[in-house]
C-alpha cells in the first residue's frame, strides 16, 4: 500500500529541480556540508579543484547542488555557474576571523552579478562547533548582510560535522525559492 501511495504522490506531485550554487572561501566546509546533506555522514574531503554536483532530496524537492572550489585562483570562475541559479548558498568559516572581510568582499562581488539577481541567499555560518566561532549575528554584521535591502537572505548557524543547522537552512530555501517553470 505504501508503494502505491508513493508512486501516486510522485506522479501527481512531481519533484522540483532547484539549482543551488554553493560557494565560499576555501576551507569553509562546502564539500563537507554537501556530503553531510547528501549521505548523512562525514566523508574525507580534499580541496575542491573545480566542482562537485549532487542531487540532494529534501521534502519532495530535488536540489541540484553545485559545490564550487573556493581557492583564490578559482573564484573568478564562479560566474560561469551563475546561470539558472535559484538559490545561492554562501558558506563562511565562523572561526576564521582573519578572512571574514575577504569573505564579505567575495560575497558582495558575486551578488552584484545580474545572473544572481533573483537568487535567494542562504549564508551558512559554519563551524559553530569550534570554540572561537563567531555567532551568526556577528557573521551577518561582518558580511554586511543588513545592507542587502533588495535581496531575500537568511543566515543559519551550522556545523557540517554534526549536521546541526543544515536542514533548517534547506527548510528556509525550500520555502523561499520561487521556481518559474
Amino acid at each position: 500500500m505504501g508503494k502505491l501511495i508513493s508512486r501516486l504522490a510522485k506522479r501527481f506531485f512531481p519533484q522540483c529541480r532547484i539549482k543551488l550554487l554553493m560557494v565560499g572561501l576555501d576551507a569553509s566546509g562546502k564539500t563537507t556540508i554537501l556530503y553531510k546533506m547528501k549521505l548523512g555522514e562525514i566523508v574525507t574531503t580534499t580541496p575542491t579543484i573545480g566542482f562537485n554536483v549532487e542531487a540532494v532530496e529534501y521534502k519532495n524537492i530535488s536540489f541540484c547542488v553545485w559545490d564550487v572550489g573556493g581557492q583564490n585562483k578559482l573564484r573568478a570562475l564562479w560566474r560561469h555557474y551563475f546561470r539558472d541559479t535559484h538559490g545561492l548558498t554562501f558558506v563562511v568559516d565562523s572561526s576564521d576571523r582573519e578572512r571574514i572581510s575577504e569573505a564579505r568582499n567575495e560575497l558582495h562581488r558575486i551578488l552584484s552579478d545580474n545572473e544572481l539577481s533573483n537568487a535567494a541567499l542562504l549564508v551558512f555560518a559554519n563551524k559553530q562547533d569550534l570554540p572561537n566561532a563567531m555567532p551568526a549575528a556577528e557573521v551577518a554584521d561582518k558580511l554586511e548582510l543588513y545592507s542587502l535591502s533588495q535581496r531575500h537572505w537568511f543566515i543559519q548557524s551550522c556545523s557540517a560535522i554534526s549536521g546541526q543547522g543544515l536542514y533548517e537552512g534547506l527548510d528556509w530555501l525550500s520555502n523561499n525559492i520561487s521556481v518559474k517553470n
